[in-house]
């Protein structure tokens, strides 16, 4: 027995690992390292005990506001993906929230020619846009634009008479109406959305420019066929001629130049195209807010039903305006070879349809203001078309997006 114990005390123990863990259970392990220490026994004998260290984490927050700001991004993602997909209707409709909220706003930007600064900076930016291509483009599909400026200049004035026979109180909306058939096309909209539809925008920027320089030849002689047989009816040619020369040509010429003389701007341009195409929906509703801004105090003297009704009638024009064209462009690209034909290009299609589809407003104002109270009140008359205007607007902007979905599902579809 004595033995058994002398061998018990003489023989040393086996070495062993004890692993002291920290009690928080935020502390990590730095790698695979351990730091030794020595212990001595009554028997001076060494024993290596091996401690871990842990790093010290970040407790994580209670408050739960790391994950309210997580569920807040994944929230706003796709607020942010839809105002970019439909950033020209809501810029549009927000212009017209805006001049009805509030009116003086929109007055003080008229009073400093805010509405023609817009125009000037949509040609300014489509000439900074502009393609050589496309020039080639527009050349190539001039029979498309003959189509196009006979549309908004010969046929669709005939629409007037068809109008005249509504009868509704104050008849000054009719009138007015009928008067803004005879306009040429927008002097910007129709721009802007063709490039927004991949359409061909040399095209439309020609049937813009050449159709609003024609218009003001043809509009005295449409207004007094159509509408008043045997009255006078004075256009100021000279001062729509200079308008037209300094808000259409001038920008657009001094953008393509630009584009052209500096290096490096095409490039930059091209990369950032559509920046550039969102600054041109800016800039295009700026007119809404302005004219509903100066039209609000006419809104109070009608009354609503009768309004509605005038609204309705403008996007019933507009609704049998772009049924028309689509038409006319679809029977002569049938006619005319097939899928061969330019007319049956879809970029051709589309900025024909867009632009032969619209009417201006600013001309048909100056016009309204040169009548001198032959048809009528001059506000009442323009305020109907404010509307119609509008309408057309926002109604093929929201056509465009239509178009660009499509265009989007069909190609995720062949990638497929």
């Amino acid at each position: 027995m004595a033995g058994i114990i002398r061998t018990l005390i003489l023989t040393p123990p086996s070495p062993h690992t004890r692993s002291f863990s920290h009690p928080q259970p935020n502390f990590r392990p730095i790698g695979n390292s351990y730091f030794t220490r020595s212990v001595s026994s009554t028997r001076s004998r060494s024993i290596s005990i091996p401690i871990r260290i842990r790093a010290c984490e970040r407790p994580v927050e209670e408050d739960g506001s790391g994950s309210e700001a997580a569920k807040g991004l994944v929230l706003g993602k796709p607020l942010l993906n839809f105002v970019d997909r439909n950033f020209l209707p809501l810029a549009l409709v927000g212009g017209v929230v805006l001049g009805l909220a509030n009116p003086t706003l929109g007055c003080l930007a008229d009073k400093y020619y805010l509405s023609k600064v817009g125009t000037f900076g949509i040609f300014l930016i489509s000439g900074l846009t502009l393609q050589n291509g496309e020039i080639g483009a527009a050349i190539e599909a001039w029979p498309v634009g003959i189509l196009g400026l006979c549309s908004i200049l010969f046929f669709t004035p005939y629409l007037s008479r068809i109008i005249l026979q509504i009868q509704l109180q104050p008849q000054e909306f009719v009138t007015g109406l009928a008067l803004f058939c005879c306009m040429p096309t927008t002097l910007s909209s129709g721009v802007a959305l063709t490039q927004l539809a991949g359409g061909n925008s040399a095209l439309a920027l020609a049937m813009t420019v050449i159709s609003n320089l024609l218009g003001i030849l043809i509009i005295p002689f449409s207004i007094s066929k159509f509408i008043a047989a045997g009255v006078g009816v004075s256009v100021p040619t000279k001062q729509l001629l200079r308008s037209l020369v300094l808000m259409l040509l001038v920008p657009l010429l001094m953008g393509k130049v630009f584009r052209e003389s500096f290096k490096g701007v095409a490039d930059f341009v091209d990369q950032k195209r559509k920046l550039f195409s969102k600054m041109s929906a800016i800039c295009l509703s700026l007119a809404p807010w302005i004219q509903v801004s100066r039209s609000s105090s006419l809104l109070l003297l009608v009354k609503p039903e009768v309004f509605l009704v005038a609204v309705g009638m403008g996007v019933f024009l507009h609704i049998i305006l772009f049924a028309f064209n689509a038409v006319a462009i679809q029977g002569l690209s049938t006619v005319s070879g097939g899928n061969q034909s330019v007319f049956a290009k879809k970029e051709n299609a589309n900025a024909f349809v867009l632009v032969s589809s619209q009417k201006t407003l600013p001309v048909m104002v100056a016009v309204a203001e040169q009548l001198g109270g032959a048809f009528g009140e001059t506000g009442l008359l323009v305020l109907p078309c404010v509307a119609a205007h509008l309408n057309q607007i926002i109604v093929d902007s929201f056509l465009v997006n239509f178009w660009l979905r499509g265009d989007l599902a069909s190609k995720h579809a062949k990638v497929a």
